[in-house]
């Protein structure tokens, strides 16, 4: 597999890293250590300063080339060596996402594993700006680890889903390749409204997830709750889930188990990964 570990070199980013090289301890691995010197943070001060190419060089690629090498001893140190994994470092003077774009095809990403911190304050942005635009602009599996997450091996991934499947069912394949790999339990969550019953189309999407992951004797819930968050809280404290995982495609009706919530008492989004699926 190939998977791109984009770092700010903050905590959050090597947590990110960290959790990754555990996650897939038993996969034959590329990953590239992506920094990016970002032309759009530039542009926003001065639009008159451009920079020339060896001022890019000495100002910039130089000193992050240094800080990567540093996040390759720090790996080393922190980690027991892995001969199935392989390191690699990229740094460059563009914009994120582009960036992040071209590398995906070059190197042929699988997953894009990013660190991601919940704002301070009430207003809990989940999902940092950067870690939002990615998962939503950028086609290419993600999977976003809070800032608290710790690596445990995974036993549990909950699968919430509104039954509306406007999406091939080949999205889903990188849960199978988790399920296969590492021998965990799904779970397909389903949150409806007081006295709503699934109508045809609901149960035809829930006969086909039921076909696609048979092999692994995935287990249905139903809970009624107003609020998806709430529900899905409960779901993952009485489960101890692992790990949570939805598709793009969703992320109008998830919006609000992602990017915002004022309520204190969600610890997930602080604590439990979200692996996002795209088409």
């Amino acid at each position: 597999m190939n998977i791109l570990l984009p770092t700010d070199f903050s905590e959050n980013a090597w947590n990110a890293i960290s959790y990754a090289i555990d996650f897939f301890e038993p996969v034959k691995c590329n990953f590239y250590l992506l920094y990016v010197n970002r032309i759009d943070n530039f542009m926003a001060g001065d639009s008159s300063y451009i920079p020339t190419a060896d001022q890019i060089d000495d100002l910039y690629i130089k000193p992050s080339k240094t800080r990567l090498r540093a996040i390759l001893k720090k790996i080393s140190e922190n980690h027991i060596t892995n001969n199935k994994h392989n390191f690699y470092t990229i740094t460059e003077y563009a914009f994120l996402l582009e960036s992040i774009r071209k590398h995906i095809e070059e190197k042929k990403i699988d997953m894009i594993v990013m660190g991601t911190k919940g704002a301070s304050g009430l207003k809990k942005y989940i999902i940092g700006s950067n870690t939002g635009d990615v998962i939503t602009k950028v086609n290419c599996t993600t999977l976003v680890v809070p800032e608290d997450a710790k690596y445990s091996p995974l036993k549990e991934i909950a699968f919430p889903t509104d039954f509306n499947l406007s999406y091939h069912l080949e999205t889903l394949e990188p849960i199978t390749d988790i399920l296969k790999t590492l021998k965990a339990n799904l779970r397909i969550l389903h949150i409806h409204k007081k006295d709503s019953v699934l109508n045809t189309d609901e149960l035809a999407s829930k006969d086909l997830l039921t076909d696609y992951f048979e092999e692994y004797q995935p287990t249905f819930h139903f809970l009624t709750n107003r609020k998806v968050e709430d529900a899905i809280q409960c779901f993952v404290e009485s489960r101890n889930i692992n790990l949570i995982a939805m598709v793009a495609k969703n992320l109008n009706y998830f919006q609000s188990i992602l990017f915002h919530s004022k309520v204190e008492k969600i610890t997930y989004h602080t604590e439990i990964p979200f692996l996002v699926l795209h088409e």
